[in-house]
Formats: structure tokens, C-alpha cells, sequence
């Protein structure tokens, strides 16, 4: 299994090696084939969210949809950053790992703990809407029947996952074509029946053309959270020097031509004051399209694949970074065990549980807190990508690691992209989210003292530490 090394070390590349093991180990496992783990990035990607997205950007005119390209050109750069780096660190943990082995093990923790957050808050999200969709038939309104809908939304897929790689794969590529194929149908289809008097105002929003620009930006920005899917499961992906790049970038790709075509067909095909206060914009457009109540139905169940989907993916995700990082001694080590069938168990018992009181709180006290949580996700996920294309740049400008002179201008450009990219992306969360997720952030420094004192370690480089008695007085000798 591959273990990420001291950033001082000699510039020989340290992956190297340990890389060549898992490929071989996952292989009787059932490893991620490039299907699988594009697959597994459109999965982490597309989600409810997307169901509900076009009526979200409504109020804020046909501005989103240029805000919807500027954060698909970023979003892009980061899955071109994960390829390059995905090749240079082909070990398990992505972004993490790049951290850790650029600049060394306390940034690599606050990235693994960063993405961490991120994974079990976010999937608190998708269950979230995941249960509205759920109701659409069985209209258990009630909030004990909302909070149990949500439990055999998170469990099932942390079953699946719990049951093995080869299962879990499987099961990703299933509900990715079945929830990617009907969102197509809408995004191509519905290009046909647009009328340009459904759009509505340009800048519908009352605020300055930046300011509606910046706002519509950040409801996109989570959207794409799940680009680094591929890099973060590295050990679960065959050929990961080839496959983490390639998956990034069809799997980004892919989600952005559904968001930006279906975006536009349901914009085009419902009326602007009806979409404002839609609550299944997509249901509304076939409607409106074809005509007949049944196809609110059709997307309903649509949704709920794509969730159960997303989840599924995510599930992964939330065991995998603790898992890479409790093997570096860098999270504690229940995280790093496997079961029978070669997976993170603890991890993702942990995380389900997590998630699963997350979304009881928001059911029972206030449900108006998920947006909150929402905002929160956001800054937590864009600090790994923050670092990972700093890490990319910081190969790029000192060469510790070999460097293609013919492709160094690209190189140097999309990192340049990538960093400025995650700097509005956690402007546009706004001060309250980043405040609150700094503060998250920082409780993660108790932890690590603890795993590091729990190990008899000290310094970035992990020695030990020794003491000497000497009456009252306790000196620690570190050479």
C-alpha cells in the first residue's frame, strides 16, 4: 500500500514504487477501470442538485448562465491539475497527498481533514434532497418520516460500499447512466422547444452586474464539488498515472455539458416568473414541452437515482482521504483498517453515522440550517483544491519533481487558472461561511496533536521523542 514521504526527502520520485502494489492488490478486488472511475467522478458530481439548479439561478437572470461558464473554465483547469498531479503522486488520498508531499504533513492533514468535512456535510446535503423527491410518492411529510426516508438513503449506498470496490463500481456506473441519459434528453431535446421569451431579464437580481455575476458563481461552485473523485480513490483506479487524468476530465467534461445545455433548455422552456418559484424545474420543462402530469413523476424518479447515486460515490469518498491519511500516520489509525472485502469499514461507518445526525438535527430543530451546512461545504471543499494547485505550481516554478519544458507555459497557466479560481470561489461563500468553516477548520489541530502524541512523534519529519528525568525538570532530547 502507498505511503506518501518526507517533502525534504531526495527528489526522486516516492510513489513510484509503492504505486505499483495496490494497482496489483485492487486488481483481485475488482479496481476501477476508466469507466468506473469516470463514472465514479460524474457520480460525486451530479446529484439532486442539479434537478433543482436552473430554478435556484432563475432569479438571478440569464447573468448565471455566464457565471456557469467562468466556473466550468475553473472547474476544468482543477480536473486538468488532479491529471498532472495524479500522474507525478499516483498514491491514494489526491489532494492530500499532493499536499502532503509538497509541503509536508500538517498542510497534508488540513487537507485530508478539510475534505473530510466536506464529504459527510455534503452528503448530509444530498439526503437531504434526496428525501423531496422520495415524498413526491409516498408523501411521508412528517418529520420521523423524513428522517427515516434519509437513513435508507445514506445506508444503502454505505452497505454497498461496506460489501467491496467491485460492488460499489458497479453499482456507480449503474445509476450514473440511468440518471445521465434522461438529463440528456432534456439538455438535448429541450434545445428544440426553447423560446427566447422564457429567459427573462439578463441581470434579473436588482444587484451591479459583478455583484450578480459573483452570487450566481457561488450557487454553481458546489455543484462541481466531486471533480477529484478519481485522484482521491487512486489506489481503487487500474493505471491511475493515465486513468486519474483522463477520468477528471471526461467525467468534468460530461457534467458540464448537462448543466450547462439542460441549464439553458429549461430556462428557454419555462416561462421566467414560473421557473422563480418552481420547485422541479425539470418537470416543468417536459410539461411544458410535451405535456402530462406523469413526466413530474418521470424526473421525480430520476432524482432519486441520481441521488442515490451521488451518495453512493460519496460514500466512497468519506473513507477513502482518512484512510490514505490514517495509513501516513496523519489521522487516527481506526481509519486506515480494512474489512474482508479491502475496504476503509471504519471510515465509512463513521461518516454515515455523522451524516445521519447531521440530517436528524436539520429535520427536528431547523431545517432552514441546511443551507448553512450548504455554505459551509463549499469553503471546505475548495481549500484541497487550493492546495493541489499549489502544489502543482510549486513543482512547476522550483522542478523538485521532473518537469516537460515543452508543456511548462500550459502547465504554469492552467495552475495559475486553477488557484485563482478556488480564491473566488471562496470569496463568493461569503465572510459568515468562511469564518465558520475556518473555525471547523482549526478544531482539526487538536486532533493531529493527538495522533502525533498517540504515535510518540514529533516534527514534520515524524521522529520520536525522547525525556529525560532529571528531578522536576523534564528535558526532551531531540537531536
Amino acid at each position: 500500500m502507498s505511503h506518501a514521504v518526507d517533502p525534504q526527502a531526495p527528489a526522486a520520485p516516492p510513489a513510484a514504487e509503492p504505486a505499483a502494489e495496490p494497482a496489483a492488490g485492487d486488481a483481485s478486488q475488482g479496481a476501477l477501470g476508466l469507466p468506473q472511475a469516470t463514472a465514479l467522478v460524474v457520480g460525486g458530481v451530479v446529484g439532486t442538485g442539479i434537478f433543482l439548479l436552473p430554478a435556484t439561478l432563475a432569479k438571478y437572470g440569464t447573468i448565471s448562465i455566464l457565471a456557469f461558464g467562468l466556473v466550468t473554465v475553473g472547474a476544468l483547469a482543477i480536473a486538468a491539475i488532479f491529471g498532472r498531479l495524479g500522474a507525478r503522486v499516483p498514491a491514494a488520498g489526491g489532494p492530500y497527498a499532493y499536499a502532503r508531499e509538497a509541503f509536508g504533513e500538517f498542510p497534508g492533514f488540513l487537507n485530508a481533514w478539510s475534505f473530510w468535512i466536506t464529504a459527510w456535510a455534503g452528503n448530509a446535503g444530498i439526503a437531504v434532497a434526496w428525501v423531496g423527491y422520495v415524498n413526491y410518492f409516498l408523501h411521508w411529510d412528517s418529520k420521523p418520516g423524513k428522517i427515516a426516508i434519509a437513513l435508507v438513503g445514506l445506508w444503502i449506498p454505505a452497505l454497498i460500499n461496506l460489501s467491496g470496490v467491485k460492488n460499489m463500481g458497479l453499482f456507480q456506473v449503474v445509476t450514473t447512466v440511468l440518471k445521465f441519459v434522461p438529463l440528456m434528453f432534456v439538455a438535448i431535446v429541450g434545445l428544440f422547444f426553447v423560446d427566447s421569451g422564457n429567459f427573462g431579464e439578463f441581470n434579473a437580481s436588482g444587484k451591479s452586474f459583478l455583484g450578480a455575476l459573483q452570487v450566481s458563481a457561488a450557487l454553481v461552485v458546489f455543484a462541481y464539488s466531486g471533480i477529484e473523485a478519481a485522484s482521491v480513490a487512486a489506489e481503487k483506479v487500474k493505471d491511475p498515472e493515465r486513468n486519474i487524468g483522463r477520468a477528471s476530465i471526461y467525467g468534468t467534461l460530461a457534467c458540464a455539458a448537462v448543466y450547462m445545455l439542460s441549464t439553458i433548455a429549461v430556462m428557454g422552456t419555462v416561462p421566467h416568473a414560473q421557473l422563480v418559484d418552481s420547485s422541479a424545474p425539470f418537470s416543468d420543462a417536459l410539461n411544458n414541452m410535451f405535456g402530462g402530469g406523469v413526466w413530474g413523476g418521470i424526473m421525480a424518479a430520476m432524482a432519486i437515482v441520481s441521488g442515490i447515486g451521488a451518495l453512493n460515490g460519496w460514500t466512497m469518498l468519506c473513507a477513502e482521504m482518512p484512510y490514505a491519511a490514517a495509513k501516513d500516520g496523519m489521522f487516527p489509525a481506526p481509519f486506515a483498517s480494512v474489512n474482508r472485502a479491502g475496504v476503509p469499514a471504519f471510515g465509512i461507518w463513521v461518516a454515515t453515522v455523522l451524516t445521519s445526525v447531521v440530517v436528524a438535527v436539520n429535520y427536528l430543530w431547523s431545517e432552514d440550517a441546511f443551507e448553512t451546512i450548504l455554505l459551509l461545504a463549499t469553503v471546505t471543499t475548495v481549500i484541497p483544491y487550493l492546495f493541489s494547485a499549489s502544489a502543482q505550481l510549486f513543482w512547476l516554478v522550483t522542478r523538485e519533481r521532473p518537469v516537460s519544458r515543452a508543456a511548462l507555459a500550459k502547465d504554469l497557466t492552467i495552475a495559475g487558472v486553477g488557484f485563482l479560481f478556488t480564491l473566488w470561489m471562496v470569496y463568493g461563500a461569503g465572510s459568515d461561511a468562511v469564518l465558520k468553516s475556518l473555525i471547523m477548520l482549526l478544531l482539526g489541530i487538536p486532533v493531529y496533536i493527538w495522533v502525533k502524541a498517540s504515535r510518540g512523534e514529533y516534527g514534520p519529519g515524524g521522529k520520536e521523542a525522547t525525556y529525560v528525568e532529571d528531578e522536576d525538570v523534564t528535558v526532551d532530547m531531540r537531536d
